[in-house]
C-alpha cells in the first residue's frame, strides 16, 4: 500500500505539470541564471554579477525574482561605488516595499559602508533600518555599529545611547566602555572616563591608549605625581606623536610642582602641534630656566613669546627683563620691563616693571620717551608707592641728565604734583644754555631769567647771571649785559668757574661795541695780561686793545698792542700788522709806514687787507708828494684785487693826482671810468664834481654840459640837501640812536631814492631793521646794495642778505648771494661763511656733488673753525652715504663724531651704529643706539632710525622678542617719521613671518 500511494503521487504530479509545461521552462530559466548570478555575488565578482541580475530582472515574469535582481544589482553598485547607487537601492525600496530583502538591503549597504569607514553613509542607511526586524543575534553588532558611526559624525549623544546597549556584551562590551570612557575624557568628565578605563584596563587592544589618557587625566585632575608615574610608564612604549605629548605631560607636571629642573629635560622633548610650540609653551620652558638661575638659556625661550597679550606674556616678560637684568643687559631689560608695564593683569608686576623701566630709563636713556615723563607717570600712577622717595631723587637727576630740557621744562611748569624748586632752577638754567647754543638768545633770556627767580644754588644762579648777560650782548642790549657781567663778577660763586675768566673780555667787548674804548682799555688790557689758557682769545684782546688806543689817538700804545698779537702767532696777525703800519702815519713817521705796507703783501699774501694795504701805500705816496709811485700802487690795486670795494676810490685818487698835476686828459679819462663803471656811488659823484672843474679850466663846459645829462644818478641842484638830509640819519646812527636813525633815513630815501647816499642809507637802515628782527623789511634795501657795484657794504650785505634767505631755506635764492659772497669777501670768515653755507644749501637741494666740493674747500681752509670743519665732514658723509661710498662716508663721519654736539653729534652716533651693524658688530651697534638714546634724546628722528637698527641687531644675535617689541613701539611712537615707521613695519612683518614657522602664537598678515 505504501509503495502504491508514492506511485500515484508521482503521477499526480507529472500529470498536472503537462498544463504548465511551457511556463515552467521560462521559470525554471530564470532561476538557473538567478542562482548563477548569486554565485558570482557569493564570490565578489559583482560587476559580472550585476549584469546578470539585470538581465534576468528583463527577462523575468515573477515578482519576486525582479525584485531579488534589483536589491542584487543596487546592492553590487554600492560594493562597486557606482554613481547613483544611493539611487538604485531607493528604487528598489520604492518599487518593492514588500520586499524580505528590504531591511537587509538598509543594513546591509550600512554595513558595507561601515566596514569601508564611510562612517557620514553607513549612518544614512542605519538610520533607514528596522531594528523590530533585526534578529536577536545580530542585534548587539547593529547597535555597536550604529553607536560607533555616531561616535565618528560626532553626534555623541545618540553614539553614547548606543554603546549603553551593549556594554555587557561578550563581544562588544569592552569596546563600548572604552569609547563612552574616551567620551568622558574629552569631556572633561575625568571621573567617569577614569571608571570605564579602569574597567577595560586588562584588554591588550587599549593599553597603549589608556596609559595615554590616565596621565592626561590625572595632569588634568591636578594629581602630577600621579600623571608623572603614568607617563614615564608609558613613555617607553609610546610612539612617537604619544611620546612628544607625554614628554609635555611629565614636564609640565613637574613643572607644577616647582620641580624646575626635573621638568626642564620633559619640557625640552615636547614637539608642539603641527612641530609649532605656543607662547605657553615657551614661557614654562623659559621660567623652568629662570628658577633654575639659568638666564641665558631662559631668555632664549622668553624671547620667543611674540605678540603675547595674556597674563602669561606678562609674566613671561616680566621675568625676561629680571633676566636680562641679571645678565647685564640694561637696554633689552628696559624694553621687556616696558612690555609688562603696559599689561594689566597682574597689578605686582605692572607696578615693579614700570618703576624698573623708569629707573633704567634714567640710567640708560629711553628713545620711547624722555625718563623724567616715566617717572612723572608713575608718581602720579602710585601716589602712596613704597619707591615713591626713591623716584622722586631720580626725577630731579632725570631733568639734568637727560639733556631735553624743552620738555623737562614743559612737565615741571605744567605739574602742580611737583615742586621741586632746586630741579626748577637748574633745568631752566640748562635749558636757557641750550637755547643760548643753538642762537636762540631772546629764549635762553627768559629761561635764565626763570632760574634767576628760582636762586635756590648759588653757584647755579651766578652762572644764569652770566649767561643772561652773554645773550643779552648778543641781541645788542649792550648796557644791560654790562651789569649782568658786573652783577656776576661780585658773586663769591662765581669765583672758580670757567666763565669768570673770560668775564674782563667779555665786558671789554661791550664797552667796545659802546664806542666806550677807554673803558675798553682797561678791561682788554687786564685780561691780556692775566690769561695764559685760550691764546685766540688772549690775541683777539690784543687787537681790540690796539684798536682801541687807535680810536683814541693812542698810537704808540696801540702799536705796542699790535705787536703783542703779531708776536702771539695765532691768527690776524695781517690785521695787527696793517693797523700798526697805519698807525706809523699818525706818528709822522712816514718811511716805516710806507715800508711795512710795501711788504705787507709779501709777507700776508692771502690776507683779506691786502687791497687795504695797497691802496694806503698809495695815499702815503700822495701825501709824500710820490705821485708815480702813488699812481703804480692804485694801479697794482686795481689790477690785482679787481673785486675790491677800494677800486673806485684807487682810480678817483689817480684821477685827482692827474688834475693837480695838470694832466686833465688823464684826469677825465679815469674820473670818466669811475662814473661808468661805478655809478651811484659817492666816489662816482665826486668824480662828477671833480670833473666839472676840469672841463671849466680846459674850457669845455659844453662838453661837460652834454656829458651830464646822460648820467641819472646825478641830480647836481639837490646835492646840498642830499648831504644834509643824509648827515642827520648818519649821526643818529652813529650815536647808537637807533630809533631816530631808522626814521631819518627812511626819511633820505623818500626824498633822494637814488641819491649821493642811498648805498650807505639802504644799508644802514636794512642793518637796523635786521637788528630788530624786522628782516623781511630789511631784504629790499640789502638788495638795493648788492645790486649796485661793489662797494664797502656788498660784502656784509651779501652775507646778511644770504643768512635771511638760508634761515627760511630758501636755497635757490641764497645760493648766488654766497656765490658771489666767496669771489668778494674781504674778511676770512665771510669766505668761511660762504663756503660753509654753499655746502650746506646745495646738500639740502639734494646736490651731493657740488655739496662735497664745497666742503673740501671748507677742510683745506687752515683758518676755519672747528665747527665748520665738521659741518663739512658732515656733508662729505651724506654725500658720501648718497652716492653708496660707505667706506668714505665711515671715515667722514668718524671725523664728525669727534667734535660734533645737538643733532650732528646724534646724525654721527647713529652712523657709528649702522656701520657696525654692516660689519656684523651687533652688540657694538646697539651699544652706540643705547648712547644715543641717553644722550641725544630730543632728537627724536634719529632716535628712531637707531631704534629700527637696534631691532635688526636684536633678531641678527637671535632676539625676536626684542626685535618686534622694539619695532611695534616705533610704529606706535614715531608717526611723525613715516619713512621710518615704514621700514618698521616691513621689518616687522618679515620677523613675524619667520617666527611663525615654529611659534603659532605669531600671528601675521596671512594667519
Amino acid at each position: 500500500m505504501t509503495t502504491g500511494k508514492s506511485y500515484l503521487f508521482v503521477v499526480f504530479l507529472f500529470v498536472a505539470s503537462l498544463g504548465f509545461s511551457q511556463q515552467s521552462a521560462i521559470y525554471t530559466n530564470d532561476l538557473v541564471k538567478f542562482n548563477k548570478a548569486l554565485e558570482l555575488y557569493n564570490n565578489e565578482q559583482y560587476l559580472a554579477a550585476q549584469k546578470i541580475f539585470a538581465d534576468v530582472k528583463e527577462e523575468a515574469t515573477d515578482e519576486k525574482i525582479q525584485g531579488d535582481c534589483a536589491y542584487y544589482v543596487a546592492n553590487a553598485a554600492v560594493r562597486l561605488n557606482q554613481p547613483g547607487a544611493d539611487e538604485l537601492m531607493q528604487r528598489f525600496v520604492s518599487r518593492y516595499p514588500t520586499s524580505t530583502k528590504t531591511n537587509s538591503a538598509y543594513q546591509d549597504v550600512a554595513t558595507y559602508y561601515f566596514n569601508t569607514g564611510k562612517y557620514p553613509q553607513a549612518r544614512k542607511w542605519y538610520d533607514m533600518v528596522d531594528e523590530k526586524s533585526i534578529s536577536r543575534g545580530d542585534m548587539d553588532k547593529y547597535y555597536f555599529n550604529k553607536g560607533y558611526v555616531y561616535f565618528q559624525t560626532d553626534d555623541l549623544d545618540q553614539a553614547k545611547n548606543y554603546f549603553n546597549r551593549v556594554i555587557d556584551s561578550k563581544e562588544y562590551g569592552a569596546q563600548a566602555k572604552y569609547y563612552i570612557g574616551y567620551m568622558a575624557y574629552e569631556a572633561n568628565d575625568y571621573d567617569q572616563a577614569n571608571q570605564y578605563f579602569d574597567e577595560v584596563k586588562g584588554d591588550s587592544r587599549y593599553g597603549k591608549e589608556l596609559s595615554y589618557y590616565q596621565a592626561d587625566m590625572n595632569f588634568k585632575l591636578g594629581n602630577f605625581e600621579k600623571a608623572i608615574q603614568l607617563g614615564k610608564e608609558q613613555l617607553p612604549k609610546s610612539n612617537v606623536m604619544e611620546k612628544s605629548q607625554l614628554n609635555k605631560i611629565i614636564g609640565e607636571s613637574y613643572f607644577n610642582l616647582k620641580q624646575y629642573d626635573q621638568a626642564i629635560p620633559y619640557l625640552k622633548e615636547y614637539e608642539g602641534v603641527r612641530r609649532k610650540w605656543n607662547n605657553t609653551d615657551y614661557y614654562q620652558l623659559g621660567y623652568a630656566y629662570y628658577k633654575q638661575g639659568d638666564y641665558a638659556n631662559a631668555i632664549s625661550e622668553f624671547n620667543k613669546i611674540i605678540d603675547g597679550k595674556n597674563a602669561i606674556a606678562q609674566n613671561a616678560y616680566y621675568h625676561l627683563a629680571q633676566s636680562y637684568l641679571e645678565s647685564g643687559q640694561k637696554q633689552q631689560a628696559l624694553n621687556a620691563f616696558k612690555n609688562a608695564s603696559e599689561m594689566d593683569f597682574d597689578a605686582k608686576i605692572k607696578e615693579d616693571a614700570m618703576l624698573n623701566y623708569a629707573k633704567l630709563g634714567y640710567e640708560i636713556g629711553n628713545s620711547y620717551e624722555s625718563p623724567s615723563k616715566v617717572l612723572i607717570t608713575f608718581l602720579e600712577t602710585y601716589p602712596n608707592s613704597a619707591n615713591k622717595a626713591e623716584a622722586e631723587e631720580l626725577l630731579i637727576n632725570s631733568f639734568i641728565t637727560s639733556g631735553n630740557f624743552e620738555e623737562a621744562m614743559q612737565l615741571l611748569e605744567n605739574n602742580r604734583n611737583f615742586a621741586d624748586k632746586v630741579a626748577y632752577q637748574k633745568v631752566a638754567y640748562y635749558y636757557g644754555i641750550q637755547l643760548y647754543e643753538e642762537g636762540d638768545y631772546n629764549e635762553a633770556i627768559k629761561n635764565l631769567d626763570k632760574a634767576l627767580k628760582e636762586p635756590r644754588d648759588p653757584k647755579i644762579t651766578a652762572k644764569a647771571t652770566y649767561w643772561k648777560a652773554e645773550s643779552e650782548f648778543n641781541v645788542n642790549k649792550i648796557d644791560d649785559a654790562i651789569i649782568g657781567y658786573k652783577e656776576f663778577s661780585g658773586m663769591s660763586a662765581a669765583a672758580g668757574t670757567e666763565e669768570k675768566a673770560d668775564l674782563d673780555y667779555n665786558i671789554g667787548y661791550a664797552y667796545f661795541k659802546k664806542n666806550e674804548y677807554a673803558r675798553a682799555i682797561d678791561y682788554f688790557k687786564k685780561y691780556a695780561e692775566n690769561n695764559q689758557n685760550d691764546m685766540v682769545k688772549r690775541n683777539d684782546a690784543y687787537l681790540r686793545l690796539g684798536d682801541s688806543y687807535f680810536v683814541n689817538s693812542q698810537y704808540w700804545p696801540a702799536m705796542e698792542s699790535y705787536n703783542s698779537a703779531i708776536a702771539n702767532g695765532v691768527s690776524n696777525a695781517d690785521y695787527a700788522a696793517f693797523q700798526k703800519a697805519i698807525s706809523y702815519g699818525f706818528v709822522d713817521r712816514n718811511e716805516r709806514k710806507i715800508e711795512d705796507l710795501s711788504g705787507f703783501n709779501s709777507s700776508y699774501p692771502r690776507s683779506a687787507f691786502r687791497d687795504d694795504a695797497l691802496y694806503e701805500l698809495g695815499n702815503t705816496y700822495v701825501a709824500t708828494n710820490n705821485t708815480s709811485q702813488a699812481i703804480s700802487t692804485y694801479d697794482r690795486l686795481i689790477r690785482e684785487v679787481p673785486g675790491s670795494a677800494l677800486v673806485p676810490k684807487a682810480m678817483l685818487r689817480q684821477g685827482l693826482i692827474y688834475y693837480n698835476g695838470n694832466e686833465g686828459e688823464k684826469a677825465l679819462s679815469r674820473f670818466k671810468k669811475v662814473v661808468n663803471d661805478y655809478p651811484n656811488t659817492p666816489e662816482a659823484m665826486e668824480a662828477v664834481s671833480t670833473a666839472r672843474n676840469v672841463y671849466v679850466d680846459l674850457g669845455r663846459t659844453d662838453e661837460y654840459a652834454s656829458w651830464v645829462k646822460n648820467i641819472d644818478f646825478v641830480e647836481v641842484t639837490d646835492a646840498d640837501l642830499d648831504n644834509t638830509t643824509y648827515e642827520a640819519a648818519e649821526n643818529q646812527y652813529l650815536a647808537n640812536n637807533t630809533s631816530q636813525a631808522k626814521s631819518n633815513f627812511e626819511k633820505y630815501l623818500k626824498s633822494f631814492p637814488n641819491g649821493i647816499h642811498a648805498i650807505n642809507a639802504n644799508f644802514y637802515l636794512a642793518e637796523i631793521q635786521y637788528r630788530e628782527g624786522a628782516k623781511d623789511a630789511s631784504v629790499s634795501h640789502f638788495k638795493y646794495v648788492i645790486d649796485k657795484p661793489n662797494n664797502e657794504f656788498t660784502e656784509q650785505s651779501l652775507a646778511r642778505l644770504s643768512q635771511i634767505y638760508l634761515e627760511k631755506s630758501k636755497y635757490q635764492e641764497a645760493v648766488p648771494l654766497l656765490q658771489r659772497l666767496e669771489k668778494v669777501a674781504g674778511d676770512t670768515q665771510n669766505t668761511i661763511y660762504a663756503q660753509s653755507n654753499l655746502m650746506k644749501s646745495y646738500d639740502e637741494m639734494n646736490q651731493p656733488r657740488e655739496a662735497a666740493a664745497y666742503a673740501d674747500k671748507v677742510l683745506s681752509n687752515t683758518e676755519a673753525d672747528k665747527q665748520a670743519k665738521t659741518d663739512a665732514q658732515l656733508i662729505v658723509a651724506r654725500s658720501a652715504i648718497k652716492s653708496g661710498n660707505e667706506a668714505k662716508a665711515k671715515q667722514a663721519y668718524a671725523e664728525v663724531q669727534k667734535t660734533a654736539t645737538g643733532e650732528l653729534a646724534a646724525e654721527s652716533l647713529y652712523y657709528d651704529a649702522y656701520f657696525k651693524n654692516k660689519s656684523n658688530n651687533y652688540e657694538a651697534s646697539n651699544a652706540a643706539v643705547q648712547i644715543l638714546a641717553k644722550d641725544f634724546s630730543g632728537y627724536k628722528k634719529w632716535g628712531a632710525k637707531g631704534l629700527v637698527l637696534m631691532a635688526k641687531n636684536f633678531y641678527a644675535l637671535g632676539d625676536a622678542y626684542q626685535a618686534t617689541y622694539v619695532l611695534d613701539n616705533v610704529v606706535k611712537n614715531f608717526a611723525q617719521y613715516p619713512e621710518i615707521v615704514q621700514e618698521a613695519k616691513q621689518e616687522l612683518s618679515k620677523i613675524k613671518a619667520e617666527e611663525a614657522k615654529t611659534n603659532s602664537s605669531v600671528q601675521t598678515g596671512n594667519n
